[in-house]
């Protein structure tokens, strides 16, 4: 049985020499705020067969990553993981987004920023990071408040702070 893994090691090993580098791409970023400004925040990405077989092997896991980057956005409030697959994942935030009353009775909804050049530097630190490409910026990230404004951006690192005033 050892004289197996040894020899899948070689395989493996041989193999990231001679195929391409893989690559994460962040796909879309979906993030939906509701009258409290809790959020439900929905993550589809790609991974190569390498990084499938990191997260597979338990590796690395780009989910739980997004978690980790996800708190560090939410002002302290705790990310709940709702569902996870090997190309997407869905979170529940609680006070995502802040929320104050406006003026004529309308209310003030304002997200935080989010960077996720971040996420990349947390990359560099594994050992396999010369084996992948990561794109941590999303094609595309819509930010929809109260079913009623929806905010997209485009191939950004980086989402600014949002504030959007709703009647």
């Amino acid at each position: 049985m050892k004289a197996w893994i040894q020899i899948l090691a070689v395989l493996l090993l041989v193999a990231s020499m001679v195929l391409p580098a893989g690559a994460f791409t962040a796909e879309e970023l979906d993030i939906s705020v509701n009258e409290s400004g809790a959020a439900t925040i929905d993550f589809t990405y790609s991974l190569s067969w390498l990084e499938k077989f990191a997260v597979f092997l338990k590796i690395a896991d780009p989910t739980e990553e997004f978690k980790k980057a996800l708190q560090k956005y939410s002002g302290g409030h705790s990310v709940e993981s709702v569902a996870m697959d090997d190309q997407t994942a869905s979170f529940h935030v609680e006070g995502f987004a802040k929320v104050r009353a406006g003026e004529n009775g309308t209310t003030i909804y304002t997200t935080p920023a989010l960077n996720f050049e971040d996420a990349e530097k947390a990359l560099k630190e594994y050992w396999f990071a010369p084996l992948v490409q990561a794109d941590f910026s999303p094609a595309e990230t819509r930010i929809v408040f109260v079913g009623k404004a929806t905010k997209t951006y485009n191939d950004t690192s980086t989402i600014p702070k949002i504030s959007v005033e709703l009647n």
